[in-house]
Formats: C-alpha cells, sequence, structure tokens
C-alpha cells in the first residue's frame, strides 16, 4: 500500500502561550506548549514559542491598535505558520485572561481575505494545551474551539492535550516528574493528528469562498 501523505518537513508551528507569568518565571502553559513543540518536531514539523505576556499586546478586535501594540508582529507569526497551538492555564475554570484577548485579536480575521474570498487562517491548523490545578479543562478546550473555529482554523481530532490536577491543591504540572503517561501520549497524538492535517491541507487547499 503506498503512503500518499504529504511530507510534514515544510511545516511551521506556532505556540502562543497565555500564561500570566512574565518570563523568566517557570509556567506550566510554558512547559506543556514546548513538549508539544517537541512532539510536532518528531513530525518533521518545526517551531517556536510566544509567551503573549512579555509583549505590550494591546486590547482590542483590530490587526492593529497602534501606538506601539505588538500583535501585528505576533499576527505575522500565525499567519507564517501552518499549525497554531494555544497553550493556556485554567483561572476559576475559564481560559486565562490572556487567552480571550488572543481570541480576540483573532477577531479581526474574520475580515481578512485572500484573492479568492477565504479568510488567511484558512487551511491552517489550530490545537490547544491546557493545565490548571481545577476542574475545567473540557470546558476551556470548547471555548477555545470554537473561538478558532470561527476565525477559520481546522482543529484535528483529539485536538487538545491537557493536565489537571486535584481541585484546591498545589500541585502544578511543572512539579511532576516524571510526567503523567497519560498526558505524553495524549500530547503524541495531538502533535501526529495536528500534522498529519497541515499536511493535507497545505498540500489540498479548501475551495474558494
Amino acid at each position: 500500500m503506498v503512503d500518499d501523505t504529504p511530507p510534514t518537513d515544510s511545516l511551521r508551528a506556532l505556540v502562543l502561550c497565555c500564561t500570566l507569568r512574565q518570563s523568566p518565571s517557570e509556567s506550566s502553559s510554558d512547559l506543556l506548549g514546548r513538549r508539544v513543540l517537541e512532539a510536532l518536531r518528531g513530525h518533521g514539523v518545526d517551531g517556536d514559542l510566544v509567551r503573549v505576556v512579555d509583549h505590550p499586546v494591546a486590547f482590542g478586535v483590530s490587526t492593529d491598535e497602534g501606538d506601539g501594540d505588538a500583535w501585528p508582529d505576533i499576527r505575522r507569526q500565525v499567519l507564517a505558520a501552518d499549525i497554531l497551538v494555544i497553550a493556556t492555564p485554567i483561572w476559576m475554570g475559564q481560559p486565562s485572561s490572556v487567552c480571550k484577548m488572543v481570541l480576540e485579536r483573532l477577531d479581526a480575521e474574520l475580515s481578512e481575505e485572500d484573492d479568492e474570498g477565504r479568510m488567511l487562517t484558512s487551511g491552517k491548523v489550530a490545537a490547544v494545551a491546557v493545565v490548571g490545578n481545577e476542574d475545567g479543562a473540557h470546558h476551556v478546550s470548547a471555548e477555545v474551539y470554537q473561538a478558532l473555529s470561527d476565525v477559520g482554523f481546522t482543529i484535528p481530532a483529539n485536538g487538545v492535550t491537557y493536565w489537571v490536577g486535584e481541585a484546591m491543591q498545589s500541585t502544578d504540572y511543572q512539579d511532576l516528574d516524571p510526567e503523567p503517561e497519560k498526558t505524553a501520549a495524549t500530547t503524541a497524538t495531538l502533535a501526529g493528528n495536528a500534522a498529519h492535517l497541515a499536511a493535507l491541507l497545505k498540500a489540498a487547499p479548501y475551495p474558494p469562498a
């Protein structure tokens, strides 16, 4: 049987880490995001991580809010990537405020089109990584999935990896050594599915709008 899946070695990924902690503070969201990147590299996908809170991203719903807004540079990296990963902690059962700000900025893509009427994000794959010490990983991924789909991204099967500790306890994902086997296996599945889907969509783009 011939495997006609397109090669993934020309694909790029970008992780937007939505921790509330500025560098160089340690962050479980950052750690899980980097592990997703490592898993993607196993499929020939290169990539980078941007910790959003390290940059002066303005609130708003346009592609450029002016006055030193860092979003236009981050947006260029988003548009240059084939795979976007949103890595966020859970706070009060919700995606972080930084994550919600990122989704608000991506809202501008609804009005950005290519020459054939497709959103500029059309054909790009998106996935989610979630960490927290309370319940809510499914709720958080559902919120982020919907927003990313609305602005043109395609979500692969098993497009989320997460770790959630016992509620109201102090253990954090970055405190776990070794990493839980189930989270590692889920990260590997996410990476494989995301790379596979991104390669397919790059080889066979969606039809004109």
